[in-house]
């Protein structure tokens, strides 16, 4: 796998345990929200961190670290992830894995060989609204789907997450998400933030809390185990 950076010490990415999250490097979308764009347009690739300086400080952190969050980019565009997870495993640590769901057989063969504890996916939008909100003009619905039927299947732990931005998403394209994805057991609707480094270089905005308040409460009616996440 390819990281451009490391947070040694997170009480936030990964649920429940202290962990260092790993940020590879490259995205396959072009979500005009994201604020990692350092990550995802090749022009703007920094420096790669040395794989084998992180199994070191890995190595160095066992028993003051419980786990490892592994996010992007999008890790499952690397083939060489599961050997990647492997190593890990190896040295005793759970494994949190974010992913947009674009890459579903990478990630059966991940859980089903035990190698992933926790997946973090990402729900963009409701299906219409897909590629308008990931910043091209067509993508594979039916990689997503397979991937969020084989979360809701209970293969692995998980959550569901939406980053809603105004502009982007509207009540009705977020009740026809909550349809689609019906049955979850988590769904977390974050606030936007512009951190001044999203790929689309501004102009995009958030819901007020109040606003988000009022969504969450839309979606509750076919989701009621849906929360908000970063107010």
């Amino acid at each position: 796998m390819v990281f451009a950076g490391m947070q040694k010490l997170s009480l936030l990415d990964y649920p429940g345990l202290v962990a260092c999250t790993l940020f590879t490097q490259g995205c396959n979308l072009r979500c005009p929200f994201c604020h990692n764009a350092g990550l995802v347009i090749p022009e703007q690739f920094g420096e790669r961190l040395d794989t084998e300086a992180v199994f070191a400080f890995l190595e160095k952190r066992r028993g003051v670290l419980d786990g490892v969050a592994v996010t992007g980019g999008e890790p499952l565009m690397h083939p060489g992830a599961a050997d990647f997870f492997r190593r890990v495993r190896e040295m005793g640590y759970r494994i949190k894995l974010d992913t947009n769901g674009f890459f579903p057989e990478r990630l059966k063969a991940l859980v089903e060989e035990g190698l992933v504890d926790y997946v973090a996916m990402d729900i963009k939008n409701g299906p219409d609204r897909y590629a308008q909100t990931v910043g091209l003009p067509a993508v594979n619905m039916a990689a997503v789907e397979e991937s969020k039927n084989f979360l809701l299947s209970g293969a692995v732990d998980y959550e569901l997450r939406t980053t809603v931005v105004r502009g982007l998403h509207t009540e009705e394209s977020l009740l026809e998400a909550a349809r689609w994805i019906r049955g979850t057991k988590a769904w977390y609707l974050q606030q936007f933030r512009d951190s001044g480094a999203i790929l689309s270089g501004g102009g995009l905005s958030a819901f007020s809390e109040e606003e988000m308040r009022r969504l969450l409460a839309a979606v509750r009616e076919i989701v009621p185990t849906a929360e908000l996440r970063g107010l």
